[in-house]
C-alpha cells in the first residue's frame, strides 16, 4: 500500500508545488512509483510536468464531484513512474459545491483510496489557503510536508496549520502525522536566512528534514519549461536538493534500497 503525504502551507509562494514537483520526480527516478493529486485550482503542479492545463478535460473536480474514477483520468509523464491526477480551474467551485455533501471532508479520501495501492506514494499539491480542500487532503494523507520559506514572516501562520492539524487529528485522521518540516529558499549569504533556520530547528527540531533546498535559479526558471528541474539541469543544486530529499524520504519511510549496514560510514 502506498504512502499519501500532503504537501500544504496556508501561506502563498513557500514553494508548495516546487517541491511536490520536484520530490516525485526524484523518488521516480530512484525508482519509486508515483502519482501526483494536483488539489490546487491553480494547476500548476498540471502545467509544472508538461500538461497543457487547457487541454485538461477531466480532472480531479470530476472526481470529487461527479465520482469519476480517478483511475480513468491519470496521466503519464515524460518521467519513468511519475504519474498525475491533473487540476483545473474548475476546482475553485468545487469547495462551494462539497459544502452539503455527506463527509465532505473525506471525498480526497474516497478518491485517493481507489488508487493508492498502485503506487509507492501519492503527493498531494494542496492551494494556499486552510479551506475544505486542504482539509481533504489532510484528512486523505498518512503525513503532511510542511514547505518554509527562509524569509520574513516564515513562521506567522505556522500556528494556524498546526492548529488545523490537531483538530484534524482529534476529529477525521488520528492516524496523521507531520513528515517534517522543510526549509526552502536557503540562501547562506542571508543573516536572516540562517536566523530563519536557527528558529526552526530550535522549535520543532528532529522534525525538520536534515535536506534544505537552497535558493536556485535553475529551480525557479523549470517550471515556464513545464519540466521538473532534473529534466532541466540535472547538475543544479536544485536537482541535487531534491534528490537528496527524497533518499532522506525514503529512509525515514524504510523504503530505501539501501541495507542498514551499508547506511554507516566508517
Amino acid at each position: 500500500m502506498g504512502k499519501t503525504i500532503a504537501i500544504a502551507n496556508q501561506k502563498g509562494g513557500v514553494g508548495k508545488t516546487t517541491t511536490v514537483i520536484n520530490l516525485s520526480a526524484s523518488l521516480a527516478v530512484l525508482e519509486s512509483k508515483v502519482l501526483i493529486v494536483d488539489a490546487d485550482p491553480q494547476a500548476n503542479a498540471t502545467s509544472g510536468i508538461g500538461f497543457d492545463v487547457k487541454n485538461i478535460k477531466t480532472s480531479i473536480y470530476e472526481c470529487l464531484i461527479d465520482d469519476v474514477n480517478p483511475k480513468d483520468i491519470v496521466l503519464t509523464s515524460e518521467i519513468d513512474n511519475l504519474y498525475l491526477v491533473p487540476s483545473h480551474i474548475d476546482l475553485v467551485g468545487a469547495e462551494i459545491e462539497m459544502l452539503n455533501l455527506p463527509n465532505r471532508e473525506q471525498k480526497l479520501k474516497q478518491v485517493i483510496g481507489k488508487v493508492k495501492d498502485d503506487y509507492d506514494f501519492v503527493l498531494v499539491d494542496c492551494s494556499p489557503s486552510l479551506g475544505l480542500l486542504t482539509v481533504n487532503a489532510l484528512t486523505a494523507a498518512d503525513s503532511v510536508i510542511i514547505p518554509v520559506q527562509c524569509e520574513y514572516f516564515a513562521l506567522e501562520g505556522l500556528g494556524k496549520l498546526l492548529n488545523t492539524i490537531k483538530i484534524i487529528q482529534s476529529r477525521l485522521n488520528q492516524d496523521l502525522e507531520i513528515e517534517g518540516f522543510l526549509l526552502t529558499m536557503y540562501d547562506s549569504r542571508l543573516r536572516l536566512s540562517n536566523q530563519v533556520m536557527e528558529e526552526v530547528k530550535k522549535h520543532f527540531q528532529q522534525m525538520v528534514f536534515d535536506t534544505i533546498i537552497l535558493r536556485n535559479i535553475k529551480l525557479s526558471e523549470a517550471p515556464s519549461f513545464g519540466k521538473p528541474v532534473l529534466m532541466y539541469d540535472v547538475n543544479s543544486k536544485g536537482s541535487i536538493n531534491h534528490l537528496n530529499l527524497a533518499r532522506e524520504l525514503l529512509q525515514k519511510n524504510d523504503k530505501t534500497r539501501i541495507k542498514n549496514a551499508e547506511r554507516i560510514m566508517e
